[in-house]
């Protein structure tokens, strides 16, 4: 593919020059992040998961949206090998890799669009946030729910669903959480306690932390592609639990299978001819 004349303009001015206005460390001196000294205006007066935002999105949201955040990470992250994203840590564990290696394999099997945090968080805000835009025009919750795409006899929606336990453990205190922090339910939330009223009379089914994430997160005013950005690593506790936890266990001793715990349903053995 031949590449635009301002494309080439673009890349001889760059040529050979970081140009960023993201941040810059002054040795000896100071780092810049974004508008902000991280020593004179961050340091000790934000919190960790305050500045992930701000070098995640360019917000420097408040200390209580932090706290939500940093709470809402560690509910996203249980320390159970019975995870699919823990079971690579476990194995990675077992196997005696770096903590490094098993924790950013088990976030990269995490970085799912129907499971993990991160990008089903950036799906489930698209649904809520194009949903609320069909239920201000005039649309019903039942004609919503309907356009869904439909998986084994109900509706498919992303937030709305969870495959083991039908109760999310999470949303009470998720609940009680906000209250606390002083956040007033947005229009987002509110559309999203209607889905889930519905979804829970006819089909059983409740809104499950993503799909509450993604409405107070949306009430906040943040984009799908940004709070993927602030999440991408929200499973990371628990990856890194189960991988401490296989370490110092025998190699390979991890869930191993014998050749008959296969259920082979394949052509039967055969003799090759010669």
């Amino acid at each position: 593919m031949s590449s635009s004349p301002d494309n080439y303009f673009l890349w001889q001015q760059k040529r050979g020059n970081i140009v960023t206005s993201i941040g810059k460390w002054v040795g000896g001196d100071d780092v810049q992040v974004r508008q902000y000294s991280l020593l004179k205006d961050l340091f000790q007066q934000v919190s960790y998961m305050q500045l992930q935002v701000l070098n995640a999105t360019g917000k420097l949201v408040s200390p209580e949206l932090g706290r939500w955040l940093e709470n809402n990470f560690m509910v996203m992250s249980y320390p159970d090998a019975r995870i699919w994203c823990n079971q690579v840590g476990a194995f990675a564990g077992t196997l005696k890799t770096s903590p490094t290696a098993a924790t950013v394999a088990g976030c990269l099997a995490a970085d799912s669009r129907v499971y993990g945090g991160s990008q089903t968080s950036e799906h489930a805000m698209r649904f809520i946030q194009q949903t609320l835009l069909k239920y201000k025009a005039g649309q019903s919750i039942e004609a919503l729910v309907a356009a869904a795409p439909v998986k084994q006899g109900k509706p498919a929606i992303i937030g709305f669903a969870r495959p083991v336990a039908r109760t999310d453990e999470r949303i009470a205190p998720h609940q009680q959480m906000t209250e606390a922090l002083g956040f007033a339910k947005g229009e987002h939330m509110q559309l999203a306690d209607l889905i889930a009223d519905y979804m829970q009379q006819h089909y059983g089914m409740g809104i499950n932390i993503g799909g509450y994430t993604a409405a107070f997160m949306s009430d906040q005013g943040f984009s799908p592609e940004e709070v993927y950005r602030i999440k991408n690593l929200c499973v990371a506790s628990g990856v890194t639990a189960c991988y401490q936890d296989q370490l110092t266990e025998p190699e390979h001793s991890f869930l191993p299978w014998r050749c008959d715990d296969i259920d082979y349903q394949g052509q039967a053995p055969r003799m090759l001819p010669d």
